[in-house]
């Protein structure tokens, strides 16, 4: 293994002044309950998620501040400011409850990451009811799995989205209306709504929003969160993606997503951050080009989107990306050769964070103020401590691989699996939640990520995770991404696969079945060379796209489960692929 590089905290180009300061001093001090004292809360210990976010900043300098900028993929342009956002979400309220809407009922948003989404979202949240999200690539069997198990009593969708329900809707009765946000009459009514709305004070552990997240095996699994989910998002909001006033700030994931709620709609905008919304898909040059035109400071996106943007070379020279002054990734563990990168072009390292939609909230993070090790997760957040463990919940030396695990407790670890109580006493060993990943911690206390529990290889009685082996072969010229699986062998137990996604040039060469051959020794051998003896791929196939989750993530169990000839299971969270 290639000797560990280091980032030096001094080395970081930070112009401001970071929220968190010292984490070695402020660590082991910091408590969650006098960290309450940053929220608004109301009598008897109440408190709205929806109200945090956006309608007490109403009493400030903060209220004619725009809150959202947004764009759409044909180029519209629209913003809104707090006293907006509060006013259309205070409408989206009412018209809810006219509609028969209590406190508890599920009420989930299936549109694009249009400004209705936002606004719905959290007049949802005001009167106490459940919002839950839904991608809008989502067909037929996802939306049913999703709305039959939640009993939604109401689906806010548009005409193009809507016609997906066509087939399933006499499927769910629980399912009483279908609003579509375009509809001049809907439009109407909703303009005609007050937009003063008594916000319901919830208790801090009644349900907030919930979002369906597949596994392996079986059908989605729905993961509640509760109102106080917003004490941990706002906190690492201000420590980790570190707001400040005058910032303008983009997160590329959609609400469908974990990340889209908590750091898009509500620990951001509760540090009244100006935010960028853009609705349509991935282009480089689109992404460039609104990072140039807002003046983008933060922007926080995933390993595969920058991957992505590191295969079109040297196109952001053509901007001025000045502006950015932290930048950050989630969703799937970051290569080093991606924060590379980013320091080669933006002067900028990017800074990974892991976390879970069952954690609902950032956990292992590198901190602007610390020294990154590249390719690390970080350090568990203040609040938090985390640790490796076996299979029994048994802590194991450092320096050792296990399960990635959490202390429970924190405020936004989720509240239940819906109707589901068993697996989510799943979750818990011997005093801690047990994340599924697997890792190692060194000596400072770094946590380093090795692959989920049951993408772990065993070859010729070796352990190998693929991520390290996806990062030694991204670290070759020729590969923009790549996903490795464990295939099944007599003599060693397993081999390792690597399923490689060349870059274009790269891919027009291997027309040449002898030039592909050869690609396909160099490759195995670079990794041989670059990372250990047995950790190397036998096997190599050239593929023109990895399946992975709308949050970047790899799906190595359906690479696998193609190889074998198996059944893929659920793909409704893929990308469409």
């Amino acid at each position: 293994m290639e000797e560990i590089e280091i980032l030096k905290a001094s080395d970081k180009k930070t112009r401001l002044i970071p929220n968190l300061p010292d984490y070695k001093s402020l660590y082991p001090n910091f408590s969650w309950e006098r960290a309450k004292s940053e929220l608004a809360w109301f009598p008897g210990g109440k408190i709205n998620a929806a109200y945090n976010a956006v309608d007490r900043h109403l009493d400030s300098s903060a209220c004619d501040k725009i809150a959202l900028y947004w764009e759409g993929d044909k180029g519209e342009k629209s913003t809104y400011t707090f006293s907006q956002l509060a006013k259309l979400s205070n409408q989206w309220g009412n018209y809810l409850k006219k509609s028969g809407v209590v406190k508890g009922d599920r009420v989930f948003i299936f549109l694009p990451r249009i400004p209705d989404l936002f606004t719905s979202f959290l007049g949802i949240l005001k009167i106490g009811a459940v919002a839950g999200t839904l991608f809008s690539a989502f067909q037929q069997q996802a939306l049913f799995d999703r709305l039959e198990d939640s009993g939604a009593k109401i689906l806010i969708t548009n005409r193009e989205l809507s016609l997906r329900l066509a087939e399933i809707r006499n499927k769910l009765p629980e399912l009483k209306q279908v609003v579509i946000v375009d509809d001049n009459d809907f439009q109407k009514n909703l303009s005609a709504e007050q937009s003063d709305l008594e916000v319901m004070p919830m208790d801090p552990e009644d349900n907030a929003f919930m979002l369906y997240t597949s596994g392996t095996t079986g059908k989605p699994k729905g993961v509640v969160h509760k109102h106080l989910a917003i004490l941990s998002q706002h906190v690492t909001a201000y420590h980790i993606l570190d707001l400040h006033d005058e910032d303008i700030y983009w997160c590329t994931a959609d609400p469908g997503w974990v990340t889209g709620i908590g750091y898009t709609i509500l620990g951001s905008w509760s540090n009244k951050a100006s935010e960028v919304i853009f609705s349509g898909r991935f282009d480089a040059s689109r992404w460039y080009q609104i990072l140039q035109d807002y003046k983008v400071t933060i922007w926080y996106t995933a390993p595969t989107a920058v991957r992505m943007l590191m295969a079109e070379g040297d196109l952001p020279k053509k901007y001025n990306l000045t502006s950015l002054r932290h930048i950050l990734s989630v969703g799937e563990p970051l290569n080093p050769e991606a924060i590379r990168w980013g320091l080669k072009m933006f002067g900028l390292a990017f800074h990974d964070t892991w976390w879970q939609t069952e954690t609902g909230c950032m956990c292992l993070v590198n901190y602007i103020c610390n020294d990154t090790k590249l390719g690390s997760m970080g350090l568990p957040i203040l609040g938090l401590s985390g640790g490796i463990v076996d299979d029994r919940g048994q802590e194991v030396p450092r320096k050792t691989e296990g399960n990635i695990a959490l202390r429970p407790g924190w405020p936004s670890m989720m509240k239940e699996i819906w109707k589901r109580p068993e697996k989510y006493q799943s979750y818990f060993v011997n005093g801690w939640y047990i994340s599924g990943d697997r890792g190692w911690e060194d000596e400072d206390g770094y946590f380093w990520f090795i692959g989920r529990s049951d993408d772990v290889i065993k070859t010729a009685g070796e352990r190998v995770g693929p991520f390290e082996v996806e990062s030694a072969l991204i670290e070759h010229p020729a590969v923009v991404e790549a996903g490795v699986i464990g295939k099944p062998d007599e003599l060693r137990g397993e081999i390792i696969k690597a399923f490689v996604d060349l870059k274009d040039e790269y891919k027009a060469k291997i027309a040449d079945k002898s030039y592909e051959d050869q690609l396909k020794i160099e490759l195995s051998q670079y990794v041989k060379k670059h990372l250990a003896g047995h950790a190397y791929p036998r096997e190599v196939e050239f593929i023109d796209k990895l399946p992975k989750t709308r949050s970047g993530k790899i799906m190595r169990r359906i690479l696998k489960a193609k190889e074998m000839g198996q059944p893929i299971g659920d793909t409704s969270t893929l990308e469409e692929y």
